[in-house]
């Protein structure tokens, strides 16, 4: 039974190998889980001792500037322009750098977050926010946070920040 398998799988590989490009990749997109690509920014002080976060509503706890990438745009380009729609606070693409990790894959909610640093001294840039989007924009001391949204709490736990930095078991899926 076995071997029989091993011979059908054999079939159909080679006859997938034959098909069309367009056809492969159809096939490929049905049958593959897709992922949804956004881009986070983590902005902080030049001491590291403040981060800027933001309050959505319904306002069930601070988050991060972030957002879906647009068709055509860099995952840093989409942190700058997420940065500067949601705080007011205007920095080139070139200024995001890629955190470490940069892409934080969320495999049951099927999104990846590519994460970008930067830095900012808190007076350099006025916060200015939407009211509809955003409620709020504030820097919190990195030691005495605000209540994060989970998914914030457990994205800043990657990079050593909030509630769950010394707990790395809640990352796990």
């Amino acid at each position: 039974m076995t071997d029989l398998r091993g011979r059908v799988r054999g079939m159909v590989y080679r006859t997938f190998y034959r098909l069309p490009g367009r056809w492969k990749r159809r096939i490929v997109r049905t049958f593959q889980p897709t992922y949804t690509i956004g881009a986070v920014a983590l902005v902080r002080d030049p001491q590291l001792t403040r981060l800027l976060l933001l309050r959505q509503p319904p306002g069930a706890g601070w988050s991060l500037p972030a957002g879906l990438m647009d068709r055509g745009e860099t995952p840093p380009q989409c942190a700058a322009r997420e940065l500067a729609e949601e705080t007011g606070v205007r920095l080139p693409a070139e200024r995001m750098r890629a955190a470490t990790p940069n892409a934080i894959v969320h495999t049951r909610g099927q999104w990846v977050d590519m994460v970008f640093e930067a830095e900012v001294e808190p007076g350099e840039h006025e916060l200015a926010v939407d009211g509809g989007e955003v409620i709020e924009a504030a820097w919190h001391r990195v030691d005495n946070l605000p209540p994060l949204t989970v998914s914030t709490s457990q994205l800043l736990a990657h990079y050593g920040i909030g509630p769950y930095k010394d707990y790395p078991e809640v990352l796990k899926p």
